[in-house]
């Protein structure tokens, strides 16, 4: 009887340390797919595509808008990329993929702290907003401290073709 009672209790406690181990991995991968989630969509790749904005027209989305920084004196750092997240690749990743829309050749990249691939559209960083819910959701732009966010447009409103000034009232930065 003592040694059922000793197997049970050796049973249970490894039964307990399985559990926390197994809670500790869900949490750390929670953690980490978090992190992924907001460099990179949680995927192995990077897909860059358009959508349709009723106001802008045609505008770059990943996920959610992207959006390029017209910086001001005030560096883009940590508190700024909890609210403007950047497009960034997987490790291992080297390019992202043009969907719908996008030109392959004008997507890019560009390295920044910690050896993170900022991927860049026509030679300007990718950004997303933290206040939009999804594709095609534009509320980012906006000046502010960092500087004057826009949505990337490819296509105006009422245009069949793809701009490279920037539009003027609309907020968005067209390609």
């Amino acid at each position: 009887m003592e040694h059922t009672m000793q197997v049970r209790t050796t049973t249970r406690r490894a039964t307990i340390g399985r559990m926390a181990v197994a809670a500790v991995a869900v949490a750390v991968g929670g953690l980490s797919a978090t992190a992924f989630a907001t460099s990179a969509g949680a995927s192995s790749k990077v897909v860059v595509s358009t959508t349709k904005n009723a106001k802008l027209g045609k505008i770059l989305v990943s996920g959610k808008t992207l959006y390029t920084l017209k910086a001001s004196k005030t560096p883009c750092t940590a508190a700024c990329m909890k609210i403007w997240p950047v497009l960034a690749l997987p490790k291992g990743v080297k390019k992202a993929t043009a969907g719908s829309g996008v030109s392959a050749s004008k997507l890019g990249t560009k390295t920044i702290s910690g050896g993170v691939r900022q991927v860049t559209y026509g030679g300007k960083p990718l950004y997303w907003f933290s206040g939009d819910s999804g594709p095609g959701q534009a509320n980012g732009n906006v000046t502010d401290e960092w500087g004057k966010w826009s949505s990337v447009v490819t296509a105006k409103s009422g245009s069949g073709s793809t701009s490279t000034a920037t539009t003027s009232g609309s907020g968005g930065t067209a390609f």
